[in-house]
């Protein structure tokens, strides 16, 4: 039961470091890119597998 909190209160902290690093990227460019939601999700999803994997290993 507690793997499930873990997992959503990952997947939140995810959520706002994605957002972050995508703003960072875009204030470098100086606009925004043209696929944003494609970015994002390039950014997402590494870091939720990787984090996901880390708590899965830690709960065993």
């Amino acid at each position: 039961m507690s793997q499930y909190i873990y997992f959503t209160i990952v997947a939140v902290v995810l959520y706002i470091v994605a957002d972050r690093v995508l703003e960072k990227i875009e204030i470098r460019r100086g606009e925004r890119l043209p696929y944003r939601s494609l970015v994002f999700f390039a950014i997402l999803l590494p870091l939720a597998f990787i984090s996901f994997q880390v708590i899965e290993y830690l709960q065993n």
